[in-house]
């Protein structure tokens, strides 16, 4: 059997995942939820790489086209401040992820679902793939909205996912989306202003 770590099929079932998670996510989380996964299949094989595609795209963008300041024009960044900023923005959305696992397990019960912290982890992980697909829009920088306006499309997929897969009745499971949503956007939040302060000081 195939490892799901083996180069072209790792690629290619990743290619159809995405696929399926921004077309068709009712029946992808069916079968997300029925999978076994440890949290290294997750972490490295769907968090990991898929991280990478904002930063680095980010990166790319400012470095080739610059920032676009108001009033002021195009200014031209330092790449290696630009890059040890993508290096501390990806960290950061890797920690995020492991925050929001942590939090959606942790509020489970209280929903009236059943504490699993792979189940956790899978609907934190998959709920980002609209996030993390348009983080490639950050490559043209005025194309970065269209970028944060199809993240917001992760909401929906992570109101499909939660209550599905942490086991919560449907007449809750809006309530657990909503306090989750509002827990994510926290932390976002306060690691986007870590990133940015990290970003000063090394300009």
């Amino acid at each position: 059997m195939a490892s799901e770590f083996d180069g072209r099929s790792t690629q290619t079932n990743m290619i159809e995942r995405i696929k399926s998670m921004i077309l068709k996510p009712k029946g992808e989380w069916a079968r997300i939820d029925a999978e076994p996964k440890t949290p290294r299949d997750i972490v490295l094989g769907w968090v990991v790489p898929l991280a990478a595609i904002g930063p680095a795209a980010g990166a790319i963008g400012q470095i080739v086209f610059g920032v676009p300041v108001p009033f002021v024009g195009t200014v031209r960044p330092d790449p290696m401040a630009v890059v040890a900023t993508a290096i501390t923005g990806y960290v950061l959305s890797i920690l995020s992820f492991f925050i929001v696992s942590a939090i959606i397990n942790a509020l489970a019960p209280s929903f009236g679902g059943v504490k699993n912290m792979i189940q956790a982890m899978k609907v934190a992980a998959y709920s980002m793939t609209a996030t993390y697909i348009g983080g490639i829009f950050s490559i043209v920088p005025v194309l970065a909205p269209l970028g944060m306006l199809l993240s917001l499309y992760g909401f929906y997929l992570l109101y499909l996912g939660l209550p599905l897969l942490m086991r919560t009745p449907q007449e809750k499971g809006v309530l657990y989306t909503v306090v989750t949503v509002v827990c994510v956007i926290v932390v976002s939040f306060v690691l986007g202003m870590v990133a940015l302060n990290a970003g000063a000081a090394l300009r």
